[in-house]
Formats: structure tokens, sequence, C-alpha cells
């Protein structure tokens, strides 16, 4: 049967939201507003709650200086900021006071964040600071660097083995390891190569499970988790006193396309030990803490210890606010105590991804326990409200960390809070429902709008109360109130700036630098508008290249309109010849599966490569040039495989989240 043409655009197509924002596609906040009376009080509060006395982090934030560039702005290949650390200098600074529109400890935070350059750990340990959100880790081994977590961007990664063979001296980066799974720990690792040979001579080292959880964590629930990234990191937030001012973890993303190196060796138990370049490493696993595959390292000759994500200078997310999977507080835990248990008695100094190191054992152990008994406490205390009767907000609202946790400067809440925390551990062991039998079969945001505000006394009724409650201070109240009104009738331009206005005083109180963003980029897009492009960059070509086909049919599934496939049923074989892999596609319930067990009847068959199929997906080549050129062949029924095409839905990324 003659191949025939099929509509392409809308096949085999795959967004993986990562978390290279755009920043270069920033808006100007439009009619920003200075601190309120309310939030000045509050944030001057912060002064005399939190010991602003204690200068330790400071000094370890600077402790090992080598040098920095005196400008850091890094561009691509193309001429495209992917990374600028000017923007911000030119309003945070050690000698710059926190204004009165930021936290005064999310300000802190910020101001030891920005301190960049080149530091040296111990003897042959260096890192590159405030070159992306992560840092870069160098060990200076016989006759190469082995390089832990490159970063998000080639290019910022590049910038980084520039400046240290620049200082310290030329030498080749003979190993890679990635500590976990996240994007800002390997994103960059093709820029440590200048050449194809390079690139295949160097070791590269993940945890067990890396790939596939590096591949699949945004896949399935992608296209969601990138927009509400937007919010999380302030994408479009312009650079300055009144719009973003930091990350948490660092300042921001870099906007590089990452790269993924696929590992050729995974570690696999804790114990386990390598000799790379006369540098011995030993691997303690941690898999379901801050990441689902993850790992710290032990350097006996050096007595120090990389924590990967595991312990940074803030709490950290037990769910991120754009998205994912809860993750296992107690578990983390545990594995905190089994590191303060096989290294306590020896570690000198302790480094990681994000922030800057600690030095002397006491002071690292007591830093270890604190940050143990950080996650310990909201999980068990949590639990014991839950198990009390209260739900998830009340937990929230109740649960505080005793002092010599909550004025412990690495367990504030620059990235994670103790609210969202603590939410997050009743979610994973009770799920989303109150048990609140009203709450079971509840009214969505835009059915009870229009109830509330009835019942409020009408929009002008509602407008005069919220405008009383924000001259008082009470933003959450008025947020909460004016969500409904907006709901109700987004078009009320009154009620839509007001509640603007509110999540903007809300994002100077906040501590959270993502917190911060959420209730800025809320306010933007409350009085702008949803933007319609920027924000997010597609999936690079090397992690399309690592994704096996069943992770695709997976993502087909979740794109398969029911009301298209309602009462159809069909059967495709697809034949990859260049990694003999054959599956059978299904359709029937308004439902895909798919095996690899081949069809033997099937309505029809496309043979292909696996390569080509990724061509097609990064808009390299289109399945009807394929077709023409015999890459590709259809066989049965091509109009079955055109209508499977036609069923599959397109996301919008720029969905709304504070309209409806």
């Amino acid at each position: 049967m003659t191949p025939a043409k099929v509509p392409t655009k809308r096949l085999l197509t795959l967004i993986i939201a990562t978390l290279c924002l755009n920043s270069n596609a920033a808006f100007a906040l439009v009619d920003a507003k200075p601190a309120s009376a309310s939030t000045i009080k509050a944030n001057e509060a912060v002064k005399t709650q939190l010991p602003f006395n204690d200068k330790q982090d400071f000094a370890d934030a600077a402790r090992g200086f080598i040098a920095k560039p005196e400008t850091l702005t890094i561009k691509d290949d193309k001429g495209n900021v992917v990374w600028d650390q000017e923007q911000y200098k030119t309003y945070i600074g050690l000698d710059k006071a926190a204004p009165d529109t930021v936290n005064p400890s999310l300000w802190r935070n910020a101001q030891l964040t920005m301190q960049y350059g080149l530091f040296k750990v111990t003897d042959d340990i260096f890192q590159v600071r405030g070159f992306d959100l992560s840092n870069i880790t160098f060990i200076k081994g016989d006759k190469g660097w082995i390089v832990f977590d490159p970063l998000i961007s080639p290019d910022t990664a590049k910038a980084a083995l520039a400046f240290i063979n620049e200082k310290e001296g030329k030498r080749p980066v003979l190993a890679v390891i990635y500590s976990h799974s996240h994007v800002d720990h390997y994103g960059g690792a093709a820029g440590l190569f200048s050449t194809p040979e390079e690139r295949k001579n160097a070791q590269v080292i993940a945890p067990e499970g890396f790939t596939e959880h590096a591949v699949s964590e945004n896949v399935i629930a992608g296209n969601a988790m990138g927009r509400r990234a937007v919010y999380m990191y302030g994408a479009l937030l312009p650079r300055n006193a009144q719009g973003g001012v930091n990350g948490g973890l660092g300042q921001t993303v870099s906007t590089g396309v990452p790269s993924l190196i696929v590992p050729t060796k995974l570690i696999t138990k804790t114990g386990e030990e390598l000799d790379i370049d006369g540098v011995k490493m030993v691997f303690q696993m941690t898999p379901g803490t801050e990441a689902p595959a993850e790992m710290n390292t032990w350097f006996p000759q050096h007595k120090a210890l990389w924590m990967a994500e595991n312990t940074t200078n803030t709490m950290h997310n037990i769910l991120t606010l754009r998205g994912a999977q809860v993750r296992d507080a107690l578990k983390w835990s545990t594995y905190l105590n089994e590191t303060i248990e096989t290294w306590g008695d020896q570690v000198e100094v302790k480094f990681q991804s994000h922030h800057w190191p600690r030095w002397d054992n006491a002071n690292i152990v007591d830093y270890f326990k604190k940050q143990r008994d950080l996650y310990k406490y909201i999980h068990d205390q949590s639990v014991r409200l839950m198990n009390m009767g209260y739900t998830g907000e009340e937990i929230s609202e109740q649960i505080k960390l005793p002092p010599e946790l909550e004025n412990f400067w690495p367990n504030r809440g620059y990235y994670g809070t103790l609210r969202h925390n603590s939410r997050a551990i009743y979610q994973r062991y009770m799920g989303w429902y109150s048990g609140n039998p009203s709450d079971l079969d509840n009214l969505p945001p835009e059915m009870v709008g229009p109830k509330y505000i009835e019942f409020m006394g009408g929009e002008a009724e509602v407008l005069k109360k919220a405008k009383a409650s924000f001259d008082k201070g009470e933003y959450r109240w008025v947020a909460e109130v004016l969500k409904h009104l907006v709901f109700a009738n987004p078009n009320n331009k009154e009620g839509k700036l007001l509640l603007a206005d509110t999540l903007e005083q809300l994002g100077y109180q906040a501590e959270s630098g993502p917190w911060r963003s959420v209730y800025l980029q809320g306010a933007y897009e409350l009085r702008n508008g949803v933007p319609t492009a920027g924000g997010t960059n597609t999936a690079s070509p090397d992690t399309i290249r690592a994704m096996p086909p069943s992770m695709l049919f997976d993502y087909l599934a979740v794109r398969l309109n029911p009301e298209k496939a309602a009462g159809k049923q069909m059967t495709i074989n697809i034949d990859f010849t260049d990694i003999n892999e054959k599956h059978s596609l299904n359709i029937e319930n308004a439902v895909l599966n798919h095996t690899t067990r081949y069809a033997d009847k099937p309505d029809t068959t496309v043979t292909l490569t696996k390569k080509v199929l990724d061509d097609i997906q990064l808009g390299q080549t289109t399945l009807e040039q394929e077709i023409a050129s015999g890459q590709v062949k259809i066989t049965g029924d091509s109009k079955k495989f055109s209508e499977f095409v036609g069923m599959l839905d397109k996301f919008n990324f720029w969905f709304n989240i504070v309209t409806p």
C-alpha cells in the first residue's frame, strides 16, 4: 500500500517544561505600588524577631574567595543573554539595607547568594558560585577536573570552567558527577567539553534511576508544572526591589538550553567507592529525599562531605509550588541521621550544590542535627495534629517550630516554608479530602464565586468591605474575598486591581523567594493579563533523545481527547528498527494503552527509527518529509493513523490561574 501523507505537526510532539525560564521575556511590572504601612510594620518586626547580629553566614560565604569577574553576563553562541548577575547588582548589595518592599530575612539571603566567583572549599576542592541557580564544584585530581553538578545551561558551565582554568591552570574534565535528577544539577554538562572526543572519554556518574527520573519528572504533568514554574521563579518579573529579588536557593535560573549526557556508570548502594584520577569518593544513597534519585559523597582525603541538595542553608520543599510528588520528610530526616552516624565524627567541611559551605566539625554536626530535626519535627508534629483531627489548613495555621530550630538561619523558609510543607505532609498521608462532608463535592471557583458575591451583598458591597479590610492590613482575608469576586466577574477592573494590590503586599512581606514570586506574578497578571509569549523553553535535544518510547506513549495517553476518542477502537503497531523495539498502541473505551506485545492484526503499522522520531519531535524534520524519503513507512489503513493523530490535544501553556 502506498504510504499516506499524514498531518504531522500534532503528531508525536512533546513539550517538557523545565526550570529554564526566559527572563529575557520579562515585562515591566505595571503600576507597582509602594509598601503599605502594614507591610512596613510587618517587615520591621522581622528585624527584632531574628538574630541579625549573627554574621557567621557572611563569613562562610566569603571564606576561600579567590577571584570573580567584575561583570558577569553570560551569553550563548547566538549572543542571547542566558545569565545576568549585573541586573541584581544594581539594587542588592552588602552595603544596602532591606527596602520596605522586601522581607529583611529574604533580603539577607539575597545578599548572601549574591557573593559570586571562585572559592576554595579545601585543598583541591573549588566551587564557582553565582553563575547560575546552583553551584558548580571542581575537584582537582592528578591530571584533570572532576566536576560535580554542572549547572543548568551549557553556556554557564562553560563560563565557569573557563574561569577556574584561568585562575587555577587549565585542566581537562575527566569525570562529571550528577548528585541528583533535577535539571540545575546536570543540564550544563555539555558545556564542559570542547570536542566530541573529550565528551566521549569522560566518565559520567549518577545515582541509580537518574536518567529515568531526569527525563520523566516533568513529562506527564509538564505543561501545568511549567506554567506554575513561571509563578514560582518570578521569570517575568522585573529585577528591582518591587519585583524579583531571590529564588531562595540562588538568584534565579539561567535560560540556556539544557543538555543531558547519559551516565556511563550508576552508583547503586551506600558505601560504594570510586577512585577517579587519584580522588577517592564514598557514596551515600538517599533516594526519595529532595529528589527521587540522589546521593551524597564523602571525600576521605579531605574530610569533606558533599551533601548534594539534602542540606542547604534554607528549609527545603516537601512539596514544590510548581507541583510534583510530595517528598518523604521522614525518610529525609532518616538519611540525615545516617549521615551523622557515618561521618559525623570525621567531617571538617560540608558543601553542597546551593549556597555556601560550613567548616569545623562541631559546627557541622550541630547544623546536621538541626536540619535533620527540622524535617523530623515538621513531619511528626503535622502527623500528631492530623491524628487529633486537624486538616492541612488548620495544621499549617497552628504548627510552630521550637526556638532552637526557628532561630537557626539555615532553617528559615527561603525556599520551602513551614506553612506549605506541613500541608504537604498532610497531603501525603490523607490526600485532598478534609473529611468534612461539605468538602466532598464542593463547587469549583467559577461556580462558587457568584454565589459568595450574591450572599455578601453584591460586588459593590464586597469591594467596599474589602477596601476597609485592606486598609487594616488584613491581606490574607482580602485575597480570599476578592478571589471570589474576580471569579464571579473577571471584568470587574476595580476588583482585579485591588486584588493585585493585595497580592503585592503579601509578596513584599514574604520570607520565601518563591512565595514572593508567586504573589507578584499573580499581581502582574491581574493588572496586565496573561502573557502570550516567552516564559519557558522546550526540552533540549539531549533530553528528547534520552526519552524511551514507552514514556512518549504515556504522554500521548494523557493527550487523548475522550470526546474525540469515544466509541473509537483501533490498534497501531510501531516498529523502531534502530533500537529493535516494537510497540503496540490500542485505543478503546477512550483510553490509550501501549505494550511491547506486537498485535497480530493491527489497523496500521508505522515503521521508523527512534532517531527519526526524535528529529520529528525536535522540529528538525517532518513526518511528510520522512515518509517521502522512505524513512517512515505506514502500512495498513492509513486513515486510522490520521484519525488517531486527530484525537490528540495540544496543551495551551498560558492557561489562566488568578482569573477564570
